[in-house]
């Protein structure tokens, strides 16, 4: 019993013992500190988690890019080096090399519609990788062929039996080269670019750009390389040839494949491609050894049905477009640069232009070319693709025509040449601008299951319009008339202009906003009142 004034003890053990258990389960106090540790944490994790983002889209561009560099660098100097090659073969005559360039040139017109139809239904990386062998293996192949052919003529003269056989060893192999190239550039340009910067944050125009500078560099730089090289010591250039193509397999094999396994929408699967019947039970398509003549027709028949679906596409208008600048001779190719070599100077002696001095302007409008990588995307980021492939055309159209349009016969010969030069020169910024913007339409409009396909036929327009480039300069071949190819390459930009011209009022409904350019200032005033006045009046009760 406890009495007044005293203290139960059982009572106070029980408060001590509940005072303990309130404070083990109280939570812990809130403290200024804790919060900022753990956002610290966080932002820390975030910003580690965003640098490994970025140190991995850097590594998958440059692995992309190096493949690219070493496919367009051996493609572009394999492809001025055989010319030279068959140059020293046949010393007395031009005509094994206008042949090995027509076929060549001619295989690419009518078989890269096939080749297209593969990289659209094949596995992207096993396209790719096939591409990249058949290209090493064929150049590999060519150079035995090409070495064979010159050690059986060794020291005999070459009767036309022995030169045509050689001629039709080395064509197979060259005709190989050109159809993996554009299986190259067709799969990676215009699938594996436009799937790598939808699913990271590397931009579409950022690696076209890019990309276009490694062609443009290995356009410049590669034939320049190798016609040193031969000038030096031929047997050096073939052996040089050789060496870079065994190397450089092996780097692109591996260096392709890290950036399909670092990108895994790479491995999905694309929906499949419709092809027409083949008249098979199995519905697989009929075998060239036992149905030769069903095989022909089936093919024949995909490549029609191909130019009719690739004629009705919404981006068709601007793909013609950037195929008919194909067919030119206003740059400084092997037509333009004789031309100006025969111009004489105001003493009526001497060249206007001497070799060195074609080079530098070669290199000047290189430089215009590769500032042209830089500055479409800029624009194409101000105003969009569409119109701003619209701007880069009419600058080449205008630039175009001013280089043809000065009289030949009234003005002064070298005065006109200057003329032509300084045009042209002005006019590849246009045209890159314009391939580019062009290049970032069709990437955007055609959809993935049809992209192989319609690059191709692309590719293969692209070579017709180069080879009837060849054949204009065939029939005004002297160089006093290199005014008409000259006004004919001026036309095929207009009629450009006017396709991309339609394109462009078919996706806007209209070229240019006519009423703000006739109106100006004072009109957009007017016209900004007036919507003030529309919105009050709609908000009356």
């Amino acid at each position: 019993m406890v009495l007044p004034g005293q203290n139960d003890p059982t009572s106070d053990e029980e408060a001590v013992r509940l005072l303990i258990q309130d404070e083990e389960e109280a939570p812990p106090p809130y403290t200024r500190h804790s919060t900022e540790d753990t956002s610290r944490s966080r932002t820390q994790l975030d910003i580690a988690s965003e640098q490994d983002r970025l140190r991995k889209e850097k590594s998958i561009k440059r692995r992309l890019y190096i493949s690219h560099f070493l496919s367009t660098w051996n493609s572009r100097v394999f492809e001025f080096a055989c010319l030279l090659f068959i140059a020293h073969l046949w010393k007395d005559t031009l005509l094994p090399v206008s042949v090995y360039a027509l076929v060549r040139s001619a295989s690419a017109i009518c078989l890269a519609p096939m080749v297209g139809r593969y990289v659209d239904r094949g596995d992207r990386l096993k396209t790719v990788r096939l591409s990249i062998v058949g290209q090493r293996i064929s150049v590999l192949l060519w150079i035995g062929g090409f070495t064979f052919a010159e050690f059986m003529t060794w020291g005999q003269p070459r009767g036309k039996v022995l030169s045509l056989g050689a001629l039709l060893l080395l064509i197979p192999f060259g005709c190989i080269e050109k159809l993996c190239s554009i299986m190259n550039l067709v799969a990676i340009e215009r699938d594996w670019v436009v799937v790598i910067s939808e699913s990271t944050s590397c931009g579409l125009g950022v690696l076209n750009s890019q990309m276009r500078r490694i062609d443009l560099a290995c356009k410049l730089l590669g034939p320049l390389f190798i016609a040193l090289v031969d000038g030096y010591q031929y047997s050096l250039a073939i052996m040089l040839i050789f060496g870079m193509n065994i190397l450089s397999i092996l780097i692109e094999y591996f260096a392709i494949a890290d950036v399909y396994w670092s990108v895994p929408a790479l491995r999905t699967g694309r929906p499949m491609v419709l092809d027409p019947p083949n008249y098979s039970s199995a519905g697989s398509e009929p075998s060239i050894l036992r149905h030769p003549l069903v095989y022909i027709l089936t093919q024949i028949r995909f490549i029609f049905k191909s130019l009719y679906d690739y004629s009705q596409h919404t981006v068709f208008l601007p793909s013609l477009a950037l195929s008919l600048l194909y067919l030119t001779a206003l740059s400084f190719s092997g037509q333009m640069i004789i031309y100006l070599l025969s111009v004489k100077g105001p003493d009526g002696r001497r060249p206007t232009f001497a070799t060195t001095s074609i080079g530098l302007l070669r290199t000047l409008a290189v430089i215009l070319e590769m500032l042209a990588t830089w500055l479409a995307p800029a624009v194409m980021k101000k105003v969009g693709p569409t119109r701003a492939g619209l701007w880069a055309i009419s600058w080449q159209l205008i630039f175009s025509w001013i280089a043809v349009s000065m009289n030949w016969d009234v003005m002064p010969a070298y005065i006109s040449a200057w003329l032509l030069v300084s045009g042209v020169i002005l006019s590849r910024v246009g045209l890159w601008s314009f391939d580019l913007c062009v290049q970032v339409v069709v990437q955007e409009g055609v959809e993935p299951r049809t992209r192989g396909s319609f690059s191709a036929l692309e590719a293969s327009l692209q070579n017709f319009f180069e080879l009837c480039a060849y054949v204009s300069t065939i029939v005004f071949s002297r160089p006093d008339e290199f005014q008409y190819p000259a006004f004919m390459s001026a036309g095929m930009v207009l009629i450009a202009y006017v396709l991309y011209a339609e394109y462009v009022r078919r996706t806007r409904g209209h070229l240019t906003h006519l009423s703000r350019c006739w109106d100006g200032k004072k009109g957009e005033v007017q016209r900004r009142r007036r919507h003030g006045r529309d919105i009050r009046m709609q908000e009356l009760p």
